[in-house]
């Protein structure tokens, strides 16, 4: 799942480095294999044995981690999005334009926000993103220049 920040900062997990990367099934499959195939007269060294087992339970440890870590940036992104109700941004539109309106609603899909900004003119522009947020102004109040 993609994080996105206020700004455009976008962050996702490389999926063709995910696809090349050995897992932890890989690793005990690799370890099987090696075990089924050794010398009855010469068994696999005990210290080998030992740090492969360290490395599996390493392994799984950066594997948590970078779940805990993807946790965590969604709960932020849900709480950088929530806080922006209420005030007026920039919004980056499609057209390369920029619009300033008020947030008025923040809903979520799949995780991911998508905000609805009430423009100076009186029209909403939906499925904002955070990265469409260029400037954020604190209050309520809508003066100055904004157009679609």
């Amino acid at each position: 799942m993609a994080v996105e920040t206020v700004g455009g900062v976008l962050s996702s997990p490389d999926t063709q480095l995910q696809k090349s990367s050995i897992g932890q099934q890989d690793l005990f499959q690799i370890m099987l294999t090696q075990l089924t195939y050794q010398d009855p007269l010469k068994p696999l060294d005990n210290q080998q044995f030992i740090a492969q087992l360290a490395q599996f339970s390493s392994l799984e440890q950066s594997k948590q981690t970078n779940d805990n870590m993807t946790s965590l940036l969604t709960m932020q992104t849900a709480n950088q999005s929530i806080g922006l109700l209420g005030n007026v941004v920039q919004v980056q539109t499609d057209n390369g334009g920029a619009a300033v309106g008020q947030v008025t609603t923040v809903s979520f899909q799949q995780g991911v926000p998508s905000l609805t900004v009430k423009l100076t003119d009186g029209s909403f522009l939906n499925g904002v993103s955070l990265s469409q947020i260029s400037i954020i102004r604190l209050g309520t109040t809508t003066t100055g220049t904004g157009g679609a």
